[in-house]
């Protein structure tokens, strides 16, 4: 179980550093100027008036890619290879994976210009194909290695450990990329920081595939549907239906929130950089806290009411993240409101991060009984769809509403964007309530 999980590190650690980095890298704000960081692409709402190109580039990315999962949950649910349906993908993705992390950064004009946006338009869709052919595999292991409910959600207690941990080093990177810049300039430093974070990743990601034999632990057969028809029969369960809708609203609002973190940090509260690692180990530290209670609530009280519960607190705390900086919160010192957030995030991310892996795989192996087909690559590749459905539109509508107020330095825009996400977490919460978890358990213990 610690083998695979070591897996999560490796791709944890480069999503983090696209979803935590990318935007601050190419659409930084005054004070990152300040500091030496080159503008690499135009700036403002450039493309038709309406959209930034960072903001254009990310959102027809994960569009795209969300297109790519099905194919390749299909090609893994029907593949014959002896190794096993599973694994041969893995070893075959990380490298690229990790190579293609670093690209994104290596504009190639080092200066504004169109033809580093067209860079990061090939880099960008290349790293989110790399990691389709990693991760839909991967996540189709959670229900075929946990043979029963309890397994998937130890699996599920593991892999979210590991994810945080791996997403937390990446909010390290400023941290480490400041010992670089007397030496190297703050670009080169970045660049040098993500390198030895890929080379880290890349070497995490193949022990799962060298360390499982899929074939001991996994007892399960290739599908004979086409790519059409297992999506189509995937979609067909109301359960999952129902999961996904929530589960497409909520990536909106939390991948909103997670790309405004640093600005929070820099423009509302006007805090170094660096603060921003502290509050992230700070929420990290916390958050795994409660993964041994958020696995025993699990089973006692059932995961929808826990996941409700963190549903209701991730939205208090993205409308909280609105006031920082402001009148309102005025008599509280600016370091120790980035605390409280932080301390208020824990406890729904623990919780976001153990079960709705462990939903999908309950859902899967219910379908698996009913239909007879072992379609669990077709279902992790349908959330992880509406995960990049969600980041596709939060990176349209962060890069859109940040732009409110930059010419000002008020940070506006920034607020809004925390109310934007506050209001959404609570539509996905409301969605979430439709599900029906006894419907599930009940197919389960037949």
């Amino acid at each position: 179980m610690w083998a695979f999980a070591v897996g999560q590190f490796g791709w944890a650690l480069l999503s983090g550093i696209i979803s935590n980095w990318l935007v601050y890298f190419y659409q930084p704000d005054a004070e990152t100027i300040a500091q030496g960081q080159t503008v690499f692409v135009p700036q403002g709402l450039v493309i038709l008036g309406i959209v930034t190109v960072v903001g254009g580039i990310t959102a027809f990315a994960r569009f795209f890619d969300a297109f790519v999962d099905p194919a390749v949950a299909s090609l893994s649910d029907r593949s014959t290879s002896p190794r096993g349906r599973r694994i041969p993908f893995l070893k075959f993705a990380a490298l690229p994976l990790a190579a293609v992390t670093v690209l994104v950064f290596w504009s190639p004009v080092n200066g504004t210009s169109w033809v580093n946006a067209a860079f990061l338009f090939v880099t960008v869709i290349g790293y989110y194909i790399a990691l389709t052919f990693y991760c839909t595999p991967y996540n189709a292991l959670i229900a075929e290695l946990g043979h029963d409910s309890r397994q998937q959600l130890n699996i599920s207690t593991a892999i979210s450990f590991t994810w945080v941990v791996g997403t937390a080093v990446a909010y390290v990177a400023p941290v480490v990329w400041g010992a670089f810049v007397p030496a190297l300039g703050r670009v080169n430093a970045i660049r040098l920081t993500f390198t030895i974070m890929a080379v880290a990743a890349f070497a995490c990601m193949l022990v799962p595939v060298l360390a499982i034999d899929e074939r001991e632990y996994v007892e399960s057969k290739p599908t004979s549907e086409s790519t059409a028809e297992s999506l189509r029969q995937t979609f067909r369960d109301g359960e999952f239906r129902k999961f996904v809708c929530s589960d497409v609203v909520y990536w909106v609002a939390v991948t909103t929130f997670q790309t405004g973190l640093p600005f929070f940090v820099t423009s509302l509260l006007k805090l170094p950089e660096a603060t921003t690692t502290v509050y992230f180990v700070l929420m990290t530290g916390i958050s795994v806290l409660f993964y041994v209670p958020v696995n025993v609530l699990a089973v006692r009280v059932g995961k929808k009411r826990l996941l409700l519960s963190a549903f209701v607190i991730f939205t208090c705390a993205f409308a909280y993240a609105a006031a920082l900086g402001s009148g309102v919160l005025g008599a509280v010192p600016a370091m120790a409101q980035g605390v409280v957030l932080s301390v208020a995030a824990a406890v729904p991310m623990a919780a976001f991060g153990i079960l709705p892996q462990a939903i999908v795989a309950n859902i899967a192996d219910a379908s698996s009984k009913v239909t007879g087909q072992d379609r669990q690559g077709m279902f992790y590749a349908a959330r992880t769809f509406a995960m990049k459905m969600g980041q596709s539109v939060a990176m349209l509508l962060f890069t859109g509403v940040s732009t409110i107020g930059a010419a000002s330095g008020s940070g506006a825009g920034y607020r809004v964007a925390a109310v934007c996400a506050a209001v959404l977490c609570g539509i996905g919460g409301v969605v979430f309530a439709f599900y029906d978890e006894r419907k599930v358990t009940a197919v389960l213990e037949r």
